[in-house]
C-alpha cells in the first residue's frame, strides 16, 4: 500500500457524523463513481484512498493491517482485539458515536443492583436448573473479560444475531450486554444497568493499524491528515486575542493554557496569543492589566496549526516512522 488507505463507515448515522466532521475540517469526503460506491476521495488530498466499509468490518480491517487508519466505534475495535499492544493505536476519539457498553438484568430483578449480585444469581440460577445462566450480547470478548474480571464463571454466552434487548423477554437469554445511549431501549423491555456493569464507555474513533505496511509516503499522508484535523479542532476551541503589551512574552507565561502566536520585533507592541476559549475571561483580566493602551480584541480562526503537533507526534511514537 504506497497511499495512505483510510476506511470510514459505509452507512448510518456514524457515516454521516464522519462525513460532517471532515468537511469541517475543509476535507469533504466524495464518493467516487463505479466500485458500487465503496470509495471516496478527499479532493485536495490525492494521496489518501477511501474506502467505505461497515463500522465491523473497519475494526477487523484495522486488525488485519488491510488499511493504515479507520474511524470506527472503540467498542467494535475492542471486541475484534481486547488487547490494542501491537495490533491497533487509538490516536484520536472523535467526540461523537457515543455508546456504552453495559450489562443489564430484567426490572423484576429487585434484589440485583451490582455485578457481586450477579454472581450470586448465577450461582443459585446453576444450582436450580443444573444449566448456567444465558447472556446475550454480540460483545463476546469483552463480556468473558469483564465477567472473569469480577470474578463470574457460572454463565453461558449467546451470541445474538438479532435485537439484543428482545432476548430475555423472547426467552433466549435471562440477561445482556449490550450498547445503549440514552436507556431508554433498554428500559422500553424492562431492563436496567447495574450499577458497576458499564464495560466500555465507547465513542468513535481515528485508528491506526500497527500490522499495516506503512511506506514513508503513507506516514507523511497520515501526518498531513492529522495536523489538519487537529489544526481545525484547536481553532474551534480557541479564539485569538491581540493586545498591545510590555514585556508580553513575561505575561503571556502567567497565562494556563495559553500560548504566543506572534511577538513584535522589539518585544514591545502588539502580540497575538492563541487562547482556549473556556480562559478567556481569566485571559482578558490579567491582559487588562498589562495592556498599554487600546482594545484587547478576540478573533475566530479556522486554523490553529503547531510547529510540533501533540497528535502527530503521538502517532508517530505509535507506528516508529
Amino acid at each position: 500500500m504506497s497511499a495512505l488507505m483510510l476506511a470510514i463507515p459505509s452507512k448510518g448515522r456514524l457515516q454521516e457524523q464522519v462525513n460532517e466532521y471532515f468537511a469541517d475540517a475543509g476535507l469533504p469526503l466524495a464518493k467516487s463513481a463505479g466500485a458500487r460506491g465503496y470509495r471516496a476521495s478527499i479532493a485536495s488530498m490525492p494521496d489518501v484512498d477511501v474506502m467505505l466499509l461497515s463500522a465491523s468490518e473497519i475494526a477487523g480491517a484495522l486488525l488485519e493491517g488491510d488499511v493504515h487508519l479507520g474511524i470506527t466505534g472503540e467498542d467494535l475495535i475492542r471486541e475484534s482485539t481486547p488487547s490494542l499492544d501491537g495490533k491497533v493505536a487509538l490516536v484520536k476519539p472523535l467526540g461523537f458515536g457515543f455508546a456504552d457498553v453495559v450489562v443489564a438484568v430484567p426490572l423484576a430483578w429487585i434484589d440485583v443492583s451490582t455485578m457481586a449480585d450477579l454472581d450470586d444469581v448465577c450461582a443459585a440460577f446453576y444450582q436450580r436448573h443444573r444449566r448456567r445462566l444465558r447472556i446475550a450480547t454480540k460483545y463476546v470478548s469483552l463480556t468473558r473479560a469483564f465477567f472473569a474480571h469480577a470474578g463470574i464463571w457460572d454463565y453461558r454466552i449467546v451470541e445474538s444475531v438479532g435485537a439484543t434487548e428482545g432476548a430475555p423477554a423472547a426467552g433466549a437469554a435471562e440477561a445482556i450486554v449490550d450498547i445503549t445511549t440514552t436507556g431508554t431501549t433498554l428500559a422500553a423491555n424492562n431492563l436496567k444497568v447495574v450499577s458497576d456493569g458499564t464495560i466500555l464507555k465507547s465513542q468513535a474513533q481515528l485508528a491506526a493499524s500497527l500490522g499495516a505496511k506503512w511506506s514513508a509516503g503513507a506516514a507523511s499522508a497520515a501526518k498531513g491528515l492529522l495536523a489538519r484535523l487537529a489544526a481545525r479542532e484547536r481553532a474551534k476551541n480557541s479564539l485569538i486575542l491581540r493586545s498591545h503589551l510590555s514585556n508580553g512574552a513575561e505575561v503571556v507565561k502567567t497565562l494556563p493554557g495559553v500560548s504566543l502566536l506572534s511577538t513584535p520585533p522589539n518585544g514591545d507592541g502588539e502580540f497575538a496569543i492563541v487562547c482556549p476559549k473556556t480562559n478567556l475571561m481569566d485571559a482578558v483580566a490579567v491582559l487588562r492589566k498589562h495592556a498599554k493602551s487600546g482594545a484587547i480584541t478576540a478573533h475566530a480562526t479556522d486554523y490553529i496549526f503547531e510547529a510540533n503537533d501533540p497528535l502527530v507526534a503521538a502517532f508517530e511514537k505509535a507506528i516508529r516512522r
